[in-house]
This record gives C-alpha cells, sequence and structure tokens, in this order.
C-alpha cells in the first residue's frame, strides 16, 4: 500500500473543493455533453427511448430524496409565512396577470412567443432544491421552504384562471387545469414533508442520523441538475421553429432571471435593514425568487402555452444555474478570506 503523504491529502483537499465550488457548472457541461454526444452517435439511438424513461422516473425519485432529507432538517413551526413572502407573490402573480391580460387584448402582439415565454417564467414556481442551495448561501431553508408551498398554490390557481384565455385548448377548464397541476405538485412537494415529520415523531433515532446528511442533498441536486440540463438541451436540439424564436426565447427568460434575482435580493435587504435580528433575508428572498422549477415550466409549457415556450424552461435553468454557481464561488472565496 502507497502511504498518504500530506501533499497527496492537501491534493485531495483541493479537489474536493474545487468539486463543490464548481458542481453547477460541472453539473451543466455533463448534462449538456451527454444528449450532444447521443445525438450525434447514431449507434446509441436506439436506445433512447429506454434513456428517456430512465431519465423521467429518475428525475422524480431525487427531487423526492432530496426535499425529503431538507425537511429532516426543518421543525413543522418553522415553515411560518413572513412580510418579504407578499411582495414576492404579488411580484409573480402581478406580473403573470398583467402580461396575460395584455397578450388577451393585443392577440397580434408582436415578439408573442418572447411575451408568453417571460410570462411563464415569471409565474414559475420556486426549485424544490431551492434550499439546498440557500442553505449553502447562508440563507433560510425554511423560508425558502415556506415560499415555495405558497407559490405552487398561487401557480395552481392563477393558471388555470389565465392561461385558457391565451391558448384555448379543447377540454381544458379550471377544474381540470388545477387538478393537473396539483398532481405534478403534490407527490414532489407536499409527500416529503409529511414522511419526514413522521419520520420525526414515530422514529426519532432514525430521524436523528438523517439530520447529520447535511451535505448529501447537495449532491443528490447536483445529480437532479444534470439530469435537467440533459433534457433542456433535448428539448433545444428537437425544437422545429426559427433560430429567431429561440432568440426571443433566450432573451425572454434571460430578462426574467434578472429581474428576479434583483428584485428578491432587493426587497430581502430592505427586510434585513427593518429586523435587528441577525438573519440573510436578501440571499433567501433573492433565491425564493429567482432560482426556479425548470422542468415544472417545461410541462406547464407544452401542456397549458404554446408548446414552443417550454424551452424557456430550459434556457432559465441555464441562466439560473450559472448565477448561482458565481455565488457559490463568490461565498466560497469570503470564507477562505
Amino acid at each position: 500500500l502507497i502511504p498518504l503523504q500530506p501533499q497527496n491529502l492537501y491534493g485531495m483537499a483541493n479537489l474536493i473543493k474545487f468539486l463543490k465550488e464548481w458542481m453547477l457548472v460541472i453539473g451543466i457541461v455533463c448534462g449538456a455533453s451527454l444528449y450532444i454526444i447521443f445525438h450525434y452517435v447514431s449507434v446509441l439511438h436506439p436506445a433512447g427511448p429506454f434513456l428517456l424513461g430512465l431519465c423521467r422516473n429518475i428525475q422524480p425519485v431525487l427531487i423526492f430524496a432530496m426535499l425529503f432529507l431538507t425537511f429532516c432538517r426543518i421543525e413543522p413551526h418553522e415553515l411560518r409565512p413572513h412580510r418579504w413572502q407578499l411582495w414576492l407573490l404579488l411580484i409573480q402573480g402581478g406580473s403573470f396577470v398583467l402580461v396575460s391580460l395584455l397578450i388577451v387584448l393585443f392577440p397580434a402582439l408582436p415578439l408573442r412567443i418572447g411575451w408568453e415565454s417571460f410570462m411563464l417564467c415569471m409565474i414559475c414556481p420556486t426549485a424544490t432544491a431551492c434550499a439546498v442551495v440557500t442553505n449553502k448561501l447562508g440563507g433560510s431553508m425554511s423560508g425558502v421552504l415556506t415560499y415555495t408551498i405558497l407559490i405552487n398554490l398561487l401557480t395552481a390557481i392563477l393558471v388555470p384562471l389565465f392561461v385558457p384565455l391565451i391558448q384555448h385548448t379543447e377540454g381544458m377548464n379550471f377544474f381540470t387545469a388545477f387538478s393537473r397541476i396539483l398532481a405534478k405538485v403534490f407527490p414532489l412537494l407536499i409527500l416529503p414533508a409529511l414522511s419526514a415529520w413522521l419520520i420525526r415523531y414515530l422514529l426519532p433515532e432514525l430521524h436523528s442520523k438523517l439530520s447529520h446528511y447535511t451535505n448529501l442533498s447537495f449532491y443528490v441536486w447536483a445529480v437532479a441538475l444534470l439530469l435537467a440540463i440533459l433534457m433542456s438541451t433535448r428539448a433545444i436540439f428537437h425544437h422545429d421553429g426559427s433560430v429567431w424564436d429561440l432568440l426571443e426565447i433566450a432573451v425572454a427568460s434571460l430578462l426574467s432571471s434578472v429581474i428576479q434575482f434583483g428584485s428578491g435580493k432587493l426587497i430581502g435587504a430592505y427586510y434585513d435593514r427593518k429586523t435587528a435580528a441577525a438573519c440573510n433575508n436578501r440571499i433567501t428572498a433573492g433565491q425564493a425568487l429567482g432560482q426556479k422549477n425548470t422542468v415544472f415550466g417545461i410541462w406547464m409549457g407544452y401542456t397549458f402555452l404554446n408548446p414552443v415556450t417550454s424551452l424557456a424552461g430550459g434556457f432559465y435553468s441555464i441562466w439560473h444555474n450559472v448565477y448561482n454557481t458565481m455565488q457559490l464561488r463568490e461565498m466560497s472565496k469570503r470564507k477562505h478570506n
């Protein structure tokens, strides 16, 4: 056996540090590269249906596991609403309603695909993985999870109310759309919380052990991110529209990302100044508003709107993960200094 020298241990520590700091970029690059390789290597194409089904089945399992571990660390009484969350709900819900009314009043609106993409990115709920990143950045996991529940409920109400006015779909009414959204939200948001809290009270020893795996949810999320980017790249490659459509959607999703991260941080910073308690609402509100459940957004696009707008979720996934990588890198530098 070769003994571990100090320089080897130092090199391994640097490698682990590098992986933690650049985990998001690695996930983005690997996810996109894997699909590009699959797309251009024809010998792999027969396995396409199996691999697609595998990705779609693994994603919910990863999201459930990640949320379950996160809820294990949070007491139920910590999930309480805050005033800054009301402003975030107003931004998401208000922008969605305003753009919806604009499209209804002016059906021949220029850059309509861009407007629909912007609207979709604004109402898209907070990512279920948001609490993991927020915790890494020093924000409040309970604050993000509370907002995630609130915005999912608001989305389930507003989307069925306004989408039928924009995109007429046969057999689609409020209750049909509402039930479809709840069927998507409930298994991946409510069930992990209920499972974690049952274990908390019925199996306290197991709960105590699970609560110590603080970093495991981050690595689970990294794998989920890789699959999300892979599916987003697939959606872009399968797009049948023009390059201008892609550019329109990319710009609209980037604009909505900048608006939401920026406004969330401004609102959070305002409440940080108002309270004497030590908290980081700036990070928490910025992540809650800016980091999106893009898989859910893609599903809403091709289910309720023009299918091409589902690409907005794919582009948004790239923008918010690149920004999260920058934030994690900056946080690591500050800790090191």
